[in-house]
């Protein structure tokens, strides 16, 4: 099928091949697949590698730690605010015009990122970035669903994932060896070649089911008041997940006025929503038992994902000593291991109820869990801490293909694009959700084990041969008795920290093998789908 004949099909006769054929305006599905998984590799990684850059962003740009935190923020606030209502824009203004236009912000806004002379207008383009990459990841995911059909859509989701789940792992050790030899500006300007590339071929390859392009004709008026409700309450809601620990959560003013503006924010843009003809988002689709526990699932496979994304490199480096670049690098092997595994699982997904490979892949990730909090310790190597990461992406590898099939079950075609925006977005909180739980865990828990194991000393012989010990050990080097005496005190006090900093850690990864295994049971609650094929909703 050429480009001309591809455009002069009927929208229902495009809705049909779409559903029984996969749409792919005559190009090759896998050129398709590749073209747009290029750009939202790029986003994914570009998240994670200014994760490890932030403190040399605030040396060059003079401005404290706690501020250039904002770098971060003001990108998950206009991303989480776009992700759920990109369906809605590209089913309003076509969705190849949608995606290139936010490869295009993207990556010019990159580029002024590279270039801010000062935190103001870096934040202000990292808003920009945020409004472009807000809208890759779902449309990727929308246009694989429309290009594949559902036999194949498996394997075609496994690449998508190999963006998503990849890009982070690599993301720190990128990070730190771009910002240690050249400068955190090059950190947004590699996303320049990439994005120019990217909407060249993009240009080129995509073609809109005439489906879609019909769809344009019936999309309602502009919702202004679902549109300001969905900003104001997820932009809310990311500010106090970014900021609620560090402001000490409620007994902050601050994250009781936004958690308040969040929740009737959100619920009042429910009760609008459910209401709309012409809705910004699809909140009915929720009704659908299968849906919404697909959605469940994938947030918690965000929470699991992103916090120990987080929760092992930070103990790596504070705890152990590790660089950023050496942090990183323990983590890149369970990338590898999910881009391995990935292919195998969405050819099996072709075979075996989906179902059973989300258990099987809540189970694994929900035992690997339990197995690094019994694992982890001060003492643990580098070949240890590669180990348990690659034992817990391999049971993520049979996630994220399964859950994506499975979300689409019984859905039209006509929807896959407030879908992939919806799906999305349930990832991402779920991410934010368990980085914010990781932050708080720790900080609050600390401190009780560190209570609990200050109580536990008692003057004994043993503590008392031991520091001096120290002491004496100290007084060799040419340090006087008294103050020997005091720094023993202090090793021994340090010790006790770091002890109950590394039970606060393993109790993080109770709660995430909890939030884990009770998803096995859960996926009872979605549809039986025949294996490589998915019901289409009349």
């Amino acid at each position: 099928m050429t480009k001309e004949e591809a455009q002069a099909i009927s929208p229902e006769e495009s809705l049909r091949i779409t559903h029984e054929q996969g749409w792919t305006g005559g190009h090759n599905p896998w050129t398709v697949a590749l073209v747009v998984t290029m750009a939202t590799f790029m986003e994914v990684l570009d998240t994670a590698i200014a994760n490890v850059s932030l403190p040399h962003i605030a040396g060059s740009l003079s401005v404290s730690p706690d501020e250039s935190t904002w770098v971060l923020t003001s990108y998950l606030v206009s991303n989480a605010v776009v992700l759920p209502i990109s369906g809605w824009i590209a089913n309003r203004i076509g969705r190849k015009r949608f995606y290139i236009t936010c490869v295009l912000l993207f990556t010019g806004s990159s580029f002024l990122c590279g270039l801010a002379p000062n935190l103001g207008l870096l934040i202000f383009f990292r808003v920009l970035q945020g409004i472009g990459g807000g809208g890759l990841g779902p449309s990727e995911q929308a246009i694989l669903a429309d290009t594949f059909p559902p036999a194949k859509r498996g394997m075609a989701f496994a690449v998508y994932g190999m963006a998503v789940v990849l890009a982070p792992a690599i993301g720190p050790t990128l990070g730190g060896f771009i910002t240690d030899h050249y400068s955190w500006r090059w950190v947004f300007f590699i996303n320049v070649p990439v994005g120019i590339a990217s909407v060249l071929l993009s240009s080129r390859i995509l073609v809109d089911p005439p489906h879609l392009t019909e769809m344009k004709k019936r999309v309602g008026p502009i919702d202004g008041v679902g549109l300001g409700l969905i900003a104001v309450g997820l932009g809310a809601l990311e500010y106090v997940l970014d900021k609620g620990q560090e402001d000490d959560w409620f007994n902050s003013h601050t994250i009781i006025v936004f958690s308040t503006i969040a929740a009737v924010a959100l619920v009042s843009f429910v009760v609008w929503e459910w209401r709309q003809e012409h809705p910004v988002v699809e909140v009915r689709m929720f009704r659908d038992r299968n849906f919404a526990v697909s959605n469940l699932m994938m947030m918690v496979l965000g929470m699991a994902l992103y916090g120990s994304t987080v929760l092992l490199p930070l103990y790596l480096q504070v705890w152990m000593g590790y660089s950023a670049q050496d942090a990183g690098m323990a983590l890149s092997p369970g990338g590898f291991v999910v881009i391995l595994l990935l292919p195998f699982v969405g050819k099996l997904l072709g075979k075996v109820d989906a179902r059973y490979l989300i258990a099987f892949g809540f189970l694994i990730t929900s035992v690997a869990l339990l197995h690094m909090a019994h694992t982890l310790y001060p003492g643990m190597d580098f070949r240890t801490a590669v180990v348990i990461r690659m034992f817990q992406t391999s049971g993520i590898a049979f996630l994220f293909v399964p859950i994506n099939s499975v979300v689409y079950n019984g859905v039209p075609p006509q929807k896959n694009n407030q879908v992939s925006g919806i799906v999305n977005l349930a990832r991402n909180m779920g991410g934010d959700i368990g980085i914010a739980l990781v932050a708080t865990v720790i900080a609050r828990r600390s401190q009780h084990h560190q209570a609990r194991l200050v109580d536990s000393i008692v003057p004994s012989a043993e503590l008392s041969a031991r520091i001096a010990g120290i002491a004496q050990h100290l007084q060799q080097m040419g340090i006087g008795a008294a103050q020997a005496t005091k720094m023993a005190y202090g090793q021994i006090y340090g010790q006790v920290i770091k002890q109950a900093q590394t039970l606060a850690y393993l109790d993080v990864l109770f709660i995430f093998a909890i939030f884990t295994a009770l998803m096995v049971p859960a996926v009872l609650m979605t549809r039986k789908a025949r294996p490589g094929a998915a019901a289409m909703a009349h």
